[in-house]
């Protein structure tokens, strides 16, 4: 996730309903019958359609197709299409052989009877982070393999702290310290995204949770004091007023250009900061409230599934497809290919010791966890409500107890 934005959860309740009806009634298979003959090709569906992801998963399942003795038929669509067209094709009976899904969106497609569990084909989640284990489960049962993960840090200009004589923030007051010394003329001491989607929620949620908050109530004292955090930032000049419009996107854009010196981002925006020239950047885990605390991040990412086709020998195949992606070779290269981290932890290690540059990244991961842990196919109600909460306090339309009260009575 994280890096693409909202998908179309406004329109999940009714497309969930409609695909669980459609699947009913055709008995949840999806063409092809009870399977037979050599099976020669698979049919693949993700939303990788920017480079360098297109071409990096194109190469890698291929590879992994050659090992299974399969063709990959690969379809990529735009992100925010890609869950509407899933459960059209869960009520249509048309469901790919493999289905990559934003580890958020699983549960809610595995409720509508449209995935197998891996357990049906002898794979399992042992040994992957925890968090990454749980966004892929729904009733207890395991529906996809994650091979990377990845989630949000401080970056901060080395040059521009270095020469106010300031080092990483580490705690709240630290940050608000820091913003505020290095907010100069057009430059603002931090930026982050706090638009009015799931991107705002997303990089609120290391703020709330590490506090203590929690999404199945956001009206808590505890949830309020971290708005107020963001809420002071704004109100004091160290960030923009913009935030409450910014993408990541375009919180990089800021941050690449100098109007920033710190930001709230993830390991996606790396190519693009690298190419800037004189920018001299390092990655810290976001701040929190009392020195010794361990930041508590959401977990990005996606999750690869084997849809109930109906077809048994196409359904084997695909699980052998979704094994190889997430070998211990397959995730290392992938995550170092993708400036992400490999979800299984025993590869910690090793690829920081591969790609030091992920150090900071590869920690916060260990602690991080999953967006639908607590509330499952509810997630996405819990990430409006926490973003229209941040737009009203930031705008000044309540405090931030009584935005988070508007919200969660929605």
């Amino acid at each position: 996730m994280a890096r693409r934005g909202a998908l179309l959860r406004t329109a999940l309740p009714a497309l969930v309903a409609a695909a669980a009806l459609g699947l009913t009634a055709c008995g949840g298979g999806s063409g092809g019958g009870g399977g037979g003959g050599d099976v020669t090709s698979l049919r693949v569906l993700d939303y990788y359609n920017n480079e360098p992801d297109k071409s990096v998963y194109a190469k890698k399942l291929d590879e992994c197709g050659q090992q299974a003795g399969v063709t990959i038929e690969r379809e990529v669509v735009p992100g925010d299409s890609l869950i509407a067209k899933v459960l059209q094709q869960a009520s249509s009976r048309t469901l790919p052989d493999v289905l990559m899904l934003d580890n958020p969106d699983l549960q809610q497609i595995a409720q509508t009877g449209a995935l197998a569990p891996i357990s049906d084909f002898g794979l399992s989640a042992d040994g992957f982070q925890e968090g990454v284990r749980n966004a892929s489960t729904f009733e207890g049962q395991v529906y996809g393999l994650q091979p990377v993960t990845n989630s949000i840090g401080l970056f901060y200009n080395v040059d521009m702290l270095n020469q106010a004589g300031i080092t990483p923030p580490k705690t709240w007051d630290e940050l608000k310290a820091a913003a505020a010394a290095l907010t100069q003329g057009q430059r603002y001491g931090i930026a982050f995204s706090a638009v009015a989607d799931y991107e705002g929620a997303w990089q609120f949620l290391p703020f709330m949770w590490t506090n203590g908050g929690d999404e199945t109530n956001i009206a808590s004292p505890e949830t309020a004091e971290a708005l107020q955090l963001w809420v002071d930032l704004v109100n004091s000049g160290s960030a923009s007023r913009s935030v409450l419009n910014w993408k990541q996107a375009d919180v990089k854009d800021q941050f690449a250009a100098g109007n920033a010196a710190m930001m709230v981002n993830g390991p996606w925006q790396f190519p693009a900061l690298d190419k800037v020239d004189g920018l001299h950047y390092e990655v810290v885990p976001i701040p929190v409230p009392q020195a010794g605390e361990s930041v508590v991040a959401p977990l990005g990412g996606e999750t690869w599934t084997i849809p109930q086709t109906g077809d048994k020998a196409r359904q084997a195949k695909a699980a052998e497809v979704v094994a190889c992606l997430n070998t211990d070779d397959n995730q290392i290269a992938l995550a170092t290919e993708r400036t992400t981290v490999p979800t299984k932890t025993a590869l910690r290690d090793r690829f920081v010791a591969d790609v030091p540059r992920m150090a900071a990244f590869t920690d916060i991961v260990q602690t991080a966890r999953a967006r639908t842990g607590k509330l499952g196919p509810e997630w996405p109600a819990a990430a409006t409500r926490i973003y229209t909460a941040v737009q009203t306090a930031i705008t000044g339309g309540a405090p931030p107890l009584q935005a988070l009260q508007q919200a969660q009575n929605g």
